[in-house]
């Protein structure tokens, strides 16, 4: 199982950094643990310009000249926890709803006229209001028509994972919002999310799964960035090391203003994304990054080419959101409210293409057979 150090003796390692490491670390093929933590160290903050670069070539060499789009697509908004920091925390007095299956479909077919292939389905954490059955159902009338199906949803078992993998879903996101263990227990003050441990373990079980893809991510403003960073490259090495044929990705979801006005506990720049960014690229190349409307469009624009692969794209975070204007309450504000063809044209004019459908069902289907042969 996958255990995370203290949160001082993460800081501890990345204040111990010099600038002759950090040097050291953009020069090498594997900067390694060490280097990671150099790279994310106040020490790397004059080289910033050079960890731009650096990433950029690596993200070019694993990813070529792509990006790849897709769009959330949210279901409910009725949650069982208390998180001080999300507009859906159960705690708000916020008018919910749960898609009908009908409902889901149309706002899904919705995003697919609009161009879209790759999907995330999302929902608050109420397993009595939405569960596996739903997920299951949904995944059945949408797997024809789009290339990827996504979850981000409340954890689950191994045997539910492999039950909606068998439906049609090939990823899943599991943020564990923060590493700070003590942190944790401060902003998540009821509900099923509480439990740290169940949740940190929530990935492996994905992957023990079949599922072909694993995110996981720090939502950042609640803690030392710079050692939920280091935590992350950790994370990411326990998992390549125990589930090396699963793809795995990261999110860098940064505070957003929502329902109950939480302020972030310790604000994180554009700067210090970056910095953590090009950081997780050198340390991981072949790490699949996000980087979401939650951020605003001049700064993702900035951004293209030099480490995140995948941008979502006209984003709507209440439930029914695409179809009606009215829809209620939303889990965030968003900060790019940019349609798929204008994200779109912004990555072609910096000389990329927008990727909106990479493989194909009839290959994964292929690959089923050849693995199990």
């Amino acid at each position: 199982m996958f255990t995370v150090p203290e949160f001082s003796t993460l800081q501890a390692a990345i204040g111990r950094a010099t600038e002759a490491e950090v040097l050291r670390a953009l020069n090498s093929d594997h900067p390694g643990l060490d280097g990671l933590a150099a790279l994310l160290s106040p020490a790397a903050e004059p080289h910033l310009g050079a960890m731009a670069k650096r990433s950029g070539i690596i993200t070019s060499q694993r990813f070529g000249r792509t990006i790849q789009v897709y769009a959330p697509l949210y279901l409910s908004s009725f949650c069982a926890n208390r998180c001080a920091y999300c507009g859906f925390s159960a705690v708000n007095t916020i008018e919910r709803r749960v898609l009908t299956f009908e409902e889901a479909e149309s706002e899904a077919m919705i995003l697919h006229q609009r161009g879209f292939s790759h999907l995330l389905l999302v929902s608050g954490e109420a397993p009595a209001k939405l569960g596996v059955d739903y997920l299951e159902e949904m995944a059945l009338r949408l797997r024809g028509r789009f290339a990827a199906l996504s979850i981000e949803v409340q954890p689950l078992s191994i045997e539910e994972y492999a039950r909606l993998f068998r439906a049609g879903i090939t990823s899943v996101a599991v943020y564990q919002e923060t590493y700070d263990r003590d942190m944790y227990q401060q902003v998540h003050l009821g509900g099923p999310k509480a439990d740290f441990d169940y949740r940190l373990e929530s990935p492996a079980r994905v992957a023990a799964a079949g599922m072909r893809e694993v995110g996981i991510g720090a939502l950042l403003g609640l803690s030392d960035w710079r050692a939920e960073g280091l935590a992350l490259g950790l994370h990411l090495a326990w998992l390549r090391k125990h589930y090396w044929r699963t793809g795995l990705t990261v999110s860098f979801p940064r505070l957003r203003p929502a329902q109950g006005e939480f302020k972030p506990l310790q604000p994180v720049s554009e700067r210090n994304l970056s910095q953590m960014i090009f950081a997780l690229r050198m340390f991981d190349p072949d790490v699949g990054l996000y980087l979401s409307t939650r951020e605003e469009g001049r700064y993702r624009d900035g951004m293209i080419g030099l480490g995140p692969t995948r941008y979502s794209a006209g984003s709507c975070t209440a439930p029914g959101g695409y179809g009606q204007e009215s829809a209620g309450a939303e889990q965030f504000e968003v900060g790019d409210n940019r349609s798929l063809a204008e994200v779109s044209a912004a990555i072609q004019k910096k000389g990329f293409d927008p990727v909106r459908k990479d493989w194909d069902a009839v290959f994964q289907v292929q690959g089923d057979r050849q693995q199990a042969a």
